[in-house]
């Protein structure tokens, strides 16, 4: 066991795997706030790929994927680094929210400041420290609270190497998004770490038909980057590319039931969902605008003004297998 506060892959043992602890900050006791990863260094150098869970702390699938990845990884056989966070945002895990101890969403404002507020420090320092030591990243997510997601990828598919990661998952979707936002994705992709979102489905739980769909992705890419001997492979015949989405948002308090399911095309004018007072009447209802794909939905009937609907995916195109 190795306890650091910045990722040096040089201190880690060449043809092993070896957990460890990163100490990003202190609580409030002085007490250290440390990020467990484990590191499996192969005995021939090469690139790093990161593979990233629970940024959100509610969102919990990823966990599992990066503990069975390494557990089932013969380092004398790998190329380069892999490096697993099996929990970005400590506080969040621990209190079974999505969100870092003082609110704040980890994933929307990074880079973070080194001299900021408790959210920013711990989101520049875990960039830094960790995000940014990488070649590759894979950041693992699902919904959260309230929704449910089909298996869908975030992607730059303009970029080669970005666009091969993504189809080497054999997603449902994939969504050819650009990492310019504030997200751990845009922030590495500025550095020039090729890198990915990947959506795993709902939150709050294990869902063991998608973790093993994204070991098997995640297998594809050490196998066609050359990191692990192996050749990728296809489990589907094709992918759903979508140029861009939208939540749709109610307008209108109240009980909210949506009709379609996620993955379910949507026609332009398709009635979605209504809003239903206590009493029963109905207040509300909600039509498509575009054609689409539902990506995700919110499965909560209790529905605030301003709550989120569907999540839709523009212009749905079928792409084969890559290989």
């Amino acid at each position: 066991m190795i306890e650091v506060k910045e990722l040096d892959i040089d201190l880690f043992p060449v043809g092993e795997v070896t957990p460890g602890w990163i100490h990003l900050v202190n609580n409030g006791i002085g007490a250290p706030i440390r990020v467990p990863v484990i590191v499996a260094r192969g005995k021939t150098p090469g690139k790093t790929l990161g593979l990233t869970a629970a940024i959100h702390g509610n969102e919990l699938n990823g966990i599992p994927v990066i503990q069975k990845i390494f557990e089932e990884l013969k380092p004398k056989d790998l190329v380069g680094n892999i490096v697993g966070v099996l929990a970005s945002n400590i506080p969040g895990v621990l209190r079974g929210e999505r969100t870092f101890s003082d609110g704040a969403d980890l994933n929307r404002i990074a880079p973070g400041n080194p001299d900021g507020n408790n959210s920013e420090v711990y989101i520049h320092r875990f960039l830094n420290r960790i995000i940014y030591k990488f070649d590759y990243l894979i950041d693992l997510h699902t919904a959260s609270f309230g929704r449910v997601n089909s298996y869908y990828i975030r992607a730059d598919m303009s970029d080669e190497i970005t666009a091969r990661m993504a189809m080497l998952q054999a997603p449902d979707i994939i969504l050819n998004i650009p990492a310019s936002d504030k997200t751990i994705r845009g922030s590495a992709a500025e550095k020039g770490i090729k890198s990915i979102t990947i959506e795993l489905k709902d939150p709050h739980k294990f869902q063991f038909s998608v973790i093993d769909e994204a070991i098997f992705g995640i297998r594809n890419i050490l196998y066609d980057f050359g990191m692990m001997p192996g050749e990728a492979s296809c489990p589907v015949d094709d992918s759903i590319l979508c140029d861009g989405s939208y939540w749709l948002y109610t307008d209108e308090g109240g009980i909210l039931t949506i009709f379609p399911h996620t993955m379910d095309p949507i026609k332009n004018g398709q009635k979605l969902a209504q809003v239903r007072t206590i009493f029963g009447s109905i207040a509300k209802e909600y039509f498509a605008k575009d054609d689409g794909i539902l990506i995700g939905k919110s499965i909560n009937p209790i529905n605030q003004t301003g709550s989120r609907i569907v999540h839709i995916g523009l212009n749905p195109r079928t792409i084969p297998c890559i290989l």
